[in-house]
C-alpha cells in the first residue's frame, strides 16, 4: 500500500518490442521500428518525469520504490543508451536505492554483449530470459531465434559480469514435447545453476499464430501437458527450489521480489502501453496500442480492488496460501466462513491443505486453481 511519504513498492515499464512475434505470443508487442522506438523512449521518459497522465490517481508524487522491472516485448531489443537512459531516469524519479532489485527481460538473441555496461552501470542486478525450452527442435517451433549454445552463452557471460540472479523461463506442452525432451530441457536448468525458473503450461490464445494454424503443429494433450507440469514440479523440487507460486521456483531466497507484489497486494505503478498499475487500491492501465501512448492518450480506470476475491484468488496462487485469520479480520467473517465450509474437502481429494488457519493448493491443485478459486468465491 501507499504509505505516508509516497512510498510506492514496484515500478514496471513496458516495452513492446521484438525482432520478431512468436507464434504463442498475445502480449501487446511489435516488430521493431527504430524512428517508433525512438518516439516511443522519448514518450515513457515524459511519463516517468512528469507522471502528467497517472497523477491524478496517485496521492503524492515524491516516491520512494524498491523493486524496477522492465518487460515486455523484448527490452533487450533497446539501443544501449535507450535502455540505460529509462533505467536512470526512473531511478532518480522514484529514489531507487543501490540495493534495489532491477530485472530486465532478455532474449537470448539479442546482443546482450552491447548491454553489459548499461546493466553495471545502471545497478540491473536480476535478468529474466525467454529460453522457453533447451532443445533446439522445439525452440525453432516456437520463434525462437537463438539456440541452446546461445543461451548458454548468455547465461555465462551473464554471470561472469557478476548477475547470478538469472531466470529462464519454461514452456510446458508445446509442439512435440515428450517427458524425455522436458527433461533435457530441465538437465540444462540444473548444469547452468539457475536460481529462479518461471513455467507456464502453453494456452493457444485466440488470434495467435498457434490459434489460426493449429492443425499444424503436434501439440501435446491437456492431460499430458498436466503431466509435464507435475514432472517439471518435482524435478525442479529435488534439484532444491521452491515451488513458492503456480508457476514459479526459485532457489530459496531468488524468488522474484518484484513479481511477488502482484499476489500480495502490494502497491506498483506500471508504465507504457499496456502497462497496469494498482496504487492504493484503485486499478489502472495504458491502452494496448503504442501509438496511442505515444499520442500521450491517459490512462484509463479500471475498478477499485483490495477485494476479498482478489485476496483468495491471488493468495491461492502462492504455496504459502491464505490465513484465515487475514481474511476474516480484512474482509469480514463471511468470506472466511465459506473458505472453512469448503476447505476440508478439498484437503481430502489432494487438491490442497488445510490446518484450520492456512489453506494452500498442492501440486494437483494448482492445476485445477481456475476451478477451485470460482468454487471458493
Amino acid at each position: 500500500m501507499i504509505k505516508g511519504g509516497g512510498f510506492l513498492n514496484g515500478v514496471y515499464i513496458h516495452i513492446p518490442f521484438c525482432k520478431s512475434k512468436c507464434p504463442y505470443c498475445d502480449f501487446h508487442s511489435q516488430r521493431c521500428d527504430s524512428s517508433v522506438q525512438e518516439s516511443y523512449v522519448d514518450a515513457i521518459i515524459d511519463e516517468i518525469t512528469t507522471l502528467r497522465r497517472t497523477k491524478h490517481l496517485l496521492p503524492d508524487l515524491k516516491f520512494t520504490a524498491d523493486t524496477l522491472y522492465l518487460g515486455g516485448g523484448t527490452p533487450s531489443v533497446l539501443k544501449p543508451q535507450q535502455l540505460e537512459k529509462i533505467i536512470l531516469t526512473a531511478k532518480e524519479k522514484f529514489n531507487i536505492p543501490e540495493d534495489t532489485e532491477i530485472t530486465v527481460e532478455c532474449n537470448p538473441s539479442s546482443d546482450i554483449e552491447s548491454l553489459i555496461p548499461v546493466f553495471k552501470s545502471c545497478g540491473v542486478n536480476r535478468i529474466s530470459l525467454g529460453m522457453q525450452s533447451a532443445v533446439d527442435d522445439e525452440r525453432k517451433l516456437l520463434g525462437r531465434i537463438s539456440d541452446r549454445k546461445r543461451v548458454k552463452e548468455v547465461v555465462e557471460l551473464l554471470k561472469a559480469n557478476s548477475i547470478e540472479n538469472i531466470s529462464l523461463d519454461i514452456m510446458l506442452g508445446v509442439p512435440n514435447q515428450t517427458k524425455e525432451s522436458l527433461t533435457e530441457t530441465l538437465d540444462f536448468v540444473k548444469e547452468c545453476k539457475i536460481k529462479h525458473i518461471s513455467a507456464y503450461i502453453l494456452k493457444i490464445e485466440e488470434g495467435t499464430f498457434f490459434d489460426t494454424h493449429r492443425e499444424r503443429f503436434p501439440f501435446p494433450s491437456d492431460d499430458e501437458a498436466c503431466d509435464l507440469y507435475e514432472q517439471c514440479s518435482a524435478y525442479l523440487e529435488d534439484a532444491g527450489f521452491s515451488h513458492y507460486e503456480i508457476s514459479n521456483f526459485a532457489i530459496p531466497g531468488y524468488e522474484s521480489k518484484h513479481n511477488t507484489k502482484y499476489w500480495t497486494l502490494e502497491d506498483y505503478l506500471g508504465i507504457g502501453a499496456a502497462a497496469h498499475s494498482f496504487v492504493n487500491g484503485k486499478r489502472f492501465y495504458f491502452e494496448s496500442d503504442t501509438q496511442s501512448f505515444i499520442d500521450g492518450k491517459k490512462v484509463v480506470f479500471d475498478c477499485i480492488g483490495h477485494t476479498a476475491e482478489e485476496y483468495i484468488m491471488l493468495r491461492l496462487r502462492l504455496k504459502e496460501g491464505l490465513n484465515i485469520t487475514t481474511l476474516s479480520n480484512t474482509y469480514g467473517e463471511k468470506n472466511s466462513k465459506k473458505i472453512i465450509k469448503k476447505a476440508p474437502f478439498l484437503a481430502e481429494k489432494g487438491l490442497a491443505n488445510f490446518d484450520g488457519e492456512t489453506l494452500s493448493l498442492t501440486r494437483k491443485g494448482f492445476l485445477l486453481s481456475n476451478s477451485i478459486i470460482t468454487q471458493l468465491i
